[in-house]
């Protein structure tokens, strides 16, 4: 036991190389006090989050520490930059007016408006009147003496083309597009009326030629026995001038042929369409010897199916005066009543029979119930 002891407490030379030296034992390293690096944090200036991206604009401004140059290597803080207000090198801030600082735009000690002291976020812009604070004036402008621009018409293009050009173009272009002429045939009556030993045939047509606006329009009417000559019959060339969208006002000659007097009348009349479709004509004629008659007729068509259509039709004739040459009594000459039911085997071409009642009064007295076959067509 005593021997290995000794051995033990001997220096353990043998393990080193012959030559080499052992390194003597580091010396450790001391720990860092907790309240150093306190105090070492406490110098980092903790930067203030903006608020929004004006909040440099709207801040008042405060003055910063001041960032050495260790500090700045280690990373703990950055230089003091200049403050937005200050002018670059080589530019002159302008001067703070009244206005602006009392709009709180500036400050005058500040030398210039770019120091911004107002608290602008609490500033109601909607309220901000700028012509209306106090002190501030508008500058004048002055007044012109240029033409005024020429007044808006329908033809715009008229700026930039030669308007004489334009005019015949938009001529044109009505003409084709609503403007166009067009014609028409009608006979509304073109029959044979059976009656008691007294067969007869009559008539009553129209053809007219224009646009919407104006047309000239023919019109005729009479009536005679079958095997004889034309008992009554007359011939009208109208100008017809549209007054609205359903009526038009006609003015023109009327000529009487036939076994009767022949005589020439002045004519101013009306024509459209009633309520309901009624079809309506009235007309006041005064003839070269001074008399004067007038003449009212409506119809309307009842459509019965696509094809069967029911026409009533009514035509009263009135005279101011006795015509003696024409056994014509003053007040209602003549009243006639018809109901005719049509088959259109085409819209041009449409067969129909019904009855016809007529009164005359005066002279000419008489009348009747007749049975009409005839046929109403248009081209």
């Amino acid at each position: 036991m005593i021997l290995f002891a000794l051995i033990l407490a001997e220096p353990q030379h043998h393990h080193m190389m012959p030559g080499m030296t052992m390194p003597a034992p580091a010396k450790p390293k001391p720990m860092a006090r907790p309240k150093a690096k306190a105090r070492r944090s406490a110098a980092k200036p903790r930067a203030a989050r903006p608020v929004s991206p004006m909040a440099d604009h709207h801040a008042m401004p405060a003055k910063a520490s001041t960032c050495s140059p260790e500090h700045a290597a280690m990373g703990h803080c950055r230089p003091a930059s200049p403050p937005p207000s200050d002018p670059m090198p080589g530019m002159t801030a302008p001067a703070c007016s009244p206005e602006h600082a009392a709009m709180g735009h500036c400050r005058p000690e500040d030398g210039g408006e770019a120091s911004l002291g107002g608290d602008h976020g609490s500033m109601d812009r909607g309220s901000m009147d700028h012509g209306a604070m106090p002190g501030m004036a508008m500058a004048d402008t002055p007044v012109g003496n240029a033409p005024p621009p020429p007044a808006p018409t329908t033809r715009a293009a008229d700026r930039f083309y030669d308007p004489a050009a334009m005019a015949a173009a938009d001529a044109r272009m009505r003409q084709e597009h609503g403007g166009m002429r067009f014609s028409q045939i009608l006979f509304n009556l073109a029959e044979i009326q059976v009656r008691d030993g007294r067969d007869g045939y009559r008539w009553d047509g129209e053809g007219w030629f224009g646009g919407d606006i104006h047309r000239l329009v023919v019109k005729t009417e009479g009536e005679g026995t079958l095997g004889g000559r034309i008992g009554a019959a007359e011939v009208q060339a109208l100008y017809a001038r549209a007054i609205d969208p359903y009526w038009n006002l006609q003015a023109g000659l009327r000529q009487d042929v036939g076994m009767g007097a022949r005589r020439t009348y002045a004519v101013v009349g009306v024509e459209g369409l009633a309520p309901y479709w009624f079809d309506v004509e009235g007309a006041l004629f005064l003839s070269d010897k001074g008399d004067l008659t007038g003449r009212a007729e409506a119809w309307v068509d009842q459509r019965l199916s696509q094809r069967a259509i029911l026409q009533p039709r009514v035509e009263v004739n009135l005279a101011a005066q006795d015509v003696p040459d024409q056994r014509i009594a003053a007040g209602v000459s003549s009243i006639e009543l018809g109901l005719r039911l049509r088959y259109e085997i085409a819209r041009e071409f449409a067969p129909y029979v019904g009855v016809n009642w007529e009164r005359r009064y005066g002279p000419a007295g008489g009348g009747g119930a007749a049975l009409a076959l005839g046929i109403r067509s248009w081209f």
